[in-house]
């Protein structure tokens, strides 16, 4: 698969985790794509932490409008009721406990839940932004990620970059395969019909457990 499709694969299978009636915050990166692959009987509320409840699709070229973005600058169109507001209206969204569902991105994720998302030591970033807050106020949280980076494993027996949150990951979806996280370590549950259980385990640090009911990835 190349970058594009991989991209796909993970939001597409993301998408279909949401239920109706939904409140729903997409991070930054592959999670922002998750709107293009909602079905159409499927009513949620997507929210973004840079102020905005009520987003729909990516626009085509030409529908574009500079008052209507996600959390990284992508234009989208807003749905019938969409709102915009302050960065303080949004974070009390969050903290308040009204949202469902995040879908955030992951630099790197452990056997434990633990989530590092926001800083690789001795580079240049913006700040944590909102996903400390994202992690604890709201009820699941769904990791949409690259299985690898460049090669290396992102899936780890611990996480060796600084920690955005503990034990808060609760579902991992990757181009390879869905995992849950349990008390009983990282159970997968769905595996990509081009990989083998020793293909999904050769790219991930973290032991990983496989369901006994393992069932090919849905959506692809």
């Amino acid at each position: 698969m190349d970058k594009d499709q991989i991209r796909e694969v993970i939001a597409r299978r993301v998408a279909l985790e949401l239920r109706d009636g939904d409140v729903v915050n997409l991070g930054i990166g592959i999670p922002t794509l998750v709107p293009n692959y909602l079905k159409p009987d499927v009513k949620v509320i997507l929210q973004s932490e840079n102020g905005m409840i009520g987003m729909g699709r990516t626009p085509e070229p030409g529908q574009e409008n500079p008052y209507f973005t996600n959390a990284g600058g992508g234009y989208v169109l807003p749905n019938k009721g969409a709102a915009s507001f302050d960065s303080a209206t949004s974070f009390a969204i969050i903290r308040g406990g009204h949202v469902d569902v995040s879908v955030l991105g992951a630099m790197q994720v452990d056997e434990n839940g633990d989530l590092a998302n926001w800083n690789i030591p001795g580079k240049m970033v913006p700040g944590m932004g909102g996903a400390m807050d994202l992690l604890t106020g709201t009820r699941k949280v769904i990791l949409a990620m690259e299985h690898t980076a460049k090669g290396n494993p992102k899936i780890m027996k611990k996480c060796t970059l600084p920690l955005t949150a503990k034990g808060q990951v609760d579902m991992i979806v990757t181009e390879m395969c869905v995992i849950e996280v349990t008390d009983n370590g990282l159970l997968v549950t769905e595996i990509h019909p081009e990989f083998t259980v020793e293909d999904v385990q050769a790219a991930t640090e973290a032991t990983l457990h496989f369901s006994g009911n393992l069932k090919l990835m849905r959506g692809v």
